[in-house]
């Protein structure tokens, strides 16, 4: 039986807790496939189970997003086969690791135009992407989004998908520079987070009006500004915590800011039907084999590096998405 180098948790903590195992791999049983990885994407919502903020079962593993080759699989498994290229964002935790038998249902195809670097960097943020903008509320070009924080991986494919489909997307970011970054990849305007002040520059970005919708992932410190940002009975998506939990509050503040929505989505519950995953993997592969979404890796470092990986996404260092090699 051959055995994989994997990333453990057996305390939550810091980047320090990420421990590393031999794990053995055994023959994949009833619906299980053993994958070999050849990229793995790095995540916010990693650093949300490492550090203990998302409650996991220790021991577990860590990553929810990779792209690789099948190398075997077990019965029952019919839509992927030996030798295919796949790619995928959810099911157990595991991705840390140069292989792992894992389940098959949330893995699909990958076409060849997209290499496995492109698909880890890609599955897991331009997923949430297309449900921000597809499956929360409805959005129409010509309307305006307020998405925060913009230059990141997610960001970066959001200000993408906003330009092909004719919304306005306002970016706000840290720094001139990530501002710069936001413009450069389709946001229409731009707010500095770390020098203006978030709500008063989007309502002058929109005639006093405010934004139709807020696409939020900073979460605490950002989340009473991005509700000021919005008009009458606009809608707040708070998807991330990058900056922290949001606190509890007085429902009654939507009302007094004009009977605003409110929803905290998660990419899991969107994809858990296999068959809408498919659907929403096509519509998004689609894009970037067209041109409309090129994934920017900013970052790329050895599978052992992911402790250093963590910090320098925890620091706001990054720009576009970081991917683990094997």
């Amino acid at each position: 039986m051959s055995v994989a180098r994997t990333a453990v948790l057996h305390a939550t903590g810091g980047p320090e807790a990420i421990a590393w195992e031999d794990r053995p791999l055994p023959a994949p049983g009833p619906g299980e496939v053993l994958l070999r990885h050849h990229a793995i994407g790095v995540n916010y919502i990693d650093i949300y189970h490492r550090s203990g903020l998302y409650p996991l079962s220790l021991p577990s593993g860590l990553g929810s997003e990779g792209a690789g080759v099948i190398e075997a699989v077990g019965e029952g498994v019919e839509h992927v086969a030996p030798g295919d290229r796949v790619a995928y964002a959810g099911g157990p935790l595991g991705a840390y690791a140069e292989a792992r038998v894992m389940p098959a249902a949330p893995l699909v195809k990958l076409p060849d135009a997209i290499s496995f670097e492109e698909a880890a960097a890609v599955m897991l943020k331009g997923l949430t992407v297309h449900y921000l903008f597809r499956r929360t509320v409805p959005i129409r070009p010509g309307d305006t989004v307020l998405f925060l924080p913009a230059a990141g991986g997610t960001g970066l494919i959001a200000c993408q998908w906003a330009r092909s489909e004719g919304i306005r997307l306002i970016g706000a970011a840290g720094g001139a520079a990530k501002c710069a970054l936001a413009r450069e990849h389709g946001a229409a305007e731009t707010i500095d987070m770390r020098t203006q002040d978030l709500a008063a520059e989007a309502r002058r970005l929109t005639g006093g009006r405010g934004v139709d919708v807020v696409m939020d992932g900073v979460g605490r410190d950002s989340f009473i500004a991005s509700l000021d940002a919005l008009r009458p009975l606009g809608t707040m998506i708070s998807f991330g915590n990058a900056s922290g939990k949001v606190e509890p509050f007085d429902i009654g503040l939507l009302a007094a800011k004009g009977s605003l929505m409110l929803t905290r989505p998660t990419l899991f519950t969107h994809i858990a039907d296999p068959a809408v995953l498919r659907r929403m993997a096509a519509e998004l592969f689609e894009k970037v084999i067209s041109g409309a979404i090129r994934p920017r890796i900013d970052q790329r470092r050895p599978l052992a590096e992911a402790a250093a990986a963590h910090r320098a996404l925890e620091a706001r260092a990054t720009t576009g998405a970081t991917v683990l090699l094997p």
